[in-house]
């Protein structure tokens, strides 16, 4: 198949129409879906049947979510037919289950119920099978996995549990299984009744890990351990696990005491030695290479042996670095940069520099700094991404895209993005490639971003890394005396350059900023609707840099760290004597400030090579020192 860069705009394949006629559509839908959401039967069937509109299914999914009947029962079946998988499907779904339920239509219930977490659903749907005769063993076997979870089940299942326990499914390994699973993650609160289960003698172990769950040190008390039983032993395991983390010194002096107490197996001890590991390495522990020394190769990923060389960093081991981490596969970017430093140090600049030169090929954070240590140009390693048009026209024409951009263009994002999502999880690798340049055409950056990661495609550089809102980047950061790059490099990593992102602390718009340090940088406050207007969340944004810059003496790579941690929590980081700042930045305390700095500094030097600028933007970093 032929393949070339398209010579039209994605926005001319989804409509027959443009703004003028596309407003009036947009109108005549939300008139529809006004009536379906209010009017009668006979109303919203008139209002469907005169819409011309891609999302007309909306329009029946409000009806029907809204008005289950009977006596509509083939029509609301046919809907679900039709749009089943699709995000329109369960929304209707779970309301016509629920209103067969009532009207206790047990046939239909099990006819129209599909797999779900919804677990209240799900007992439903088990109870009315065994209601009307399904072989009890094929039901109860699921009814047991049902059960045995580290959450209460809702009410709905209640007696769906009481037949199956009565039925003896219920076995003592289960109970334990169960007890586990609440303990270690899951809710504490059930272990008071699922204590009850246990055999009387048994009863004090639910207690018992109960006071370790709340208090990890109990694990270090032997007295509590009476039999030097398995489940004893289980319980200890996962208590030292958690002690490790709280007070080191005397998990390491009761696991010696409970190993030899207790006959673990080689897995169980693997997996204390790598929770030690781990916990040790990542506090700069002096035991820490004891004990990494003592997990399973196989075990040794490289999150382990990150932390392994940020403790060795800590203590400028360069000798023990290259003794670690030499003749090792498959070593990161990361540490391969690190490996190529230490043997500097030691005087090996010629293997250093081998190390550095294939580094240096990569597009990253470490391929960057590499570049800049020889005096590389950096490598971008971009590809133009070339889809056939026949393979666009297919997906710009799919009934999913055209939902989505209808969605879009109403500015309902949250269900534009259920059905992107939908599209491009039913779609091939190169349907997904297609979706994300239509996207990309019509400024869905976010959606670019997330579908060509989603399938690892790295070097689309361009895509992935857009000029989202150019103008209004430019025209702010250039007020506030600040480089465009690092805006646009920030908004990349906050929120891909998603105008309605919204994090879990209430971080908003595209450069999530949180209410209060917008009122702080606007002297008054900013509503969360303003915040997910570009314009005003650039200029906030822009501003705070600025602020974090002048606060950081002009040291943007503490502005940046500041920027997601906090200006007084960098303060405190920084080493009363001075080291060099690329192994300032290795040690951050907080990995996703650490990672949150390279990201940044990375995709500055993308966004500076874009706009043809010369030179590594990196380079700065190797000549400066942090604190003294």
């Amino acid at each position: 198949m032929k393949k070339q860069l398209l010579g039209f705009t994605a926005a001319a394949l989804l409509f027959p129409f443009f703004s003028a006629q596309a407003d009036s559509a947009h109108k005549a839908f939300l008139s529809a879906e006004k009536i379906a959401k209010n009017g009668s039967y006979q109303e919203f069937k008139e209002a469907a049947i005169q819409l011309d509109h891609p999302l007309k299914p909306y329009v029946e999914k409000m009806y029907w979510q809204r008005n289950p009947s009977i006596e509509r029962q083939s029509e609301i079946e046919n809907y679900l037919s039709i749009y089943e998988h699709t995000p329109l499907e369960w929304p209707v779904r779970k309301a016509w289950l629920q209103h067969l339920q009532k009207h206790n239509r047990k046939a239909a219930y099990i006819q129209n119920y599909r797999t779900t977490r919804n677990n209240e659903l799900t007992c439903t749907y088990l109870k009315y099978q065994l209601d009307l005769g399904a072989p009890k063993k094929a039901i109860f076997n699921q009814v047991t996995d049902l059960w045995v979870v580290g959450k209460s089940q809702p009410k709905e299942c209640d007696s769906l549990f009481s037949l199956w326990r009565k039925q003896g499914y219920m076995s003592e390994k289960l109970v334990w299984q169960r007890i586990t699973l609440s303990a270690q993650g899951g809710t504490r609160s059930l272990l008071p009744y699922l204590k009850t289960l246990l055999p009387r003698k048994e009863q004090y172990l639910a207690d018992l890990y109960s006071k370790v769950r709340s208090d990890p040190s109990s694990a270090a008390g032997l007295y509590r351990y009476k039999h030097k039983s398995v489940k004893e032993g289980e319980i200890a395991h996962y208590g030292i696990k958690r002690l490790i983390w709280r007070d080191k010194a005397l998990a390491l002096k009761a696991w010696e005491k409970l190993d030899a107490m207790f006959d673990y197996t080689d897995e169980q001890k693997a997996d204390v030695y790598y929770t030690f590991a781990l916990a040790l390495a990542s506090s700069g522990h002096e035991e820490a290479r004891f004990w990494l020394s003592k997990v399973p190769k196989e075990r040794q990923d490289r999150k382990l042996m990150q932390w392994q060389l940020g403790n060795m960093l800590k203590t400028q081991d360069w000798s023990g670095i290259v003794a670690f981490f030499t003749g090792k596969e498959n070593l990161s970017l990361g540490q391969q940069y690190w490996l190529a430093y230490s043997l500097e140090q030691r005087g090996d600049k010629e293997r250093a520099n081998t190390i550095w030169q294939g580094v240096a090929q990569e597009r990253d954070y470490y391929g960057f700094l590499a570049a800049a240590r020889l005096g590389l140009p950096v490598q971008l390693n971009n590809q133009p991404l070339l889809v056939s048009d026949k393979l666009m026209l297919n997906v710009a024409n799919a009934p999913g895209f055209k939902r989505a951009k209808a969605l879009y263009e109403l500015k309902r994002f949250t269900s534009a993005r259920r059905e992107w999502n939908y599209l491009t999880n039913t779609s091939s690798e190169e349907e997904k490639l297609a979706a994300s340049k239509l996207a990309a055409e019509l400024d869905w950056y976010d959606s670019t971003i997330y579908t060509l990661a989603q399938i690892k495609a790295w070097d689309y550089v361009e895509l992935r890394f857009p000029f989202a809102f150019q103008d209004l980047f430019e025209r702010y950061s250039k007020r506030n005396h600040i480089d465009v790059t690092w805006s646009i490099a920030i908004s990349r990593r906050e929120s891909s350059f998603a105008p309605d992102a919204r994090s879990h602390a209430n971080a908003r718009g595209l450069m999530q900023l949180l209410p209060s340090t917008a009122k702080y940088v606007n002297k008054s406050r900013v509503s969360g609707s303003r915040l997910n207007q570009p314009k005003t969340n650039i200029r906030l944004g822009t501003e705070y840099l600025e602020y974090l810059k002048k606060k950081n003496k002009g040291n943007e790579v503490l502005a940046t760290a500041s920027y997601n941690a906090g200006y007084h929590r960098i303060k405190r980081w920084l080493p009363k004597e001075a080291m060099p700042a690329e192994l300032w930045v290795e040690l951050i305390p907080y990995r996703e400030t650490r990672d949150y700095v390279k990201n940044v500094f990375a995709y500055r030097q993308v966004y500076h090579t874009r706009l043809g600028r010369e030179g590594n933007i990196l380079a700065p970093i190797l000549e400066m020192k942090m604190g003294g």
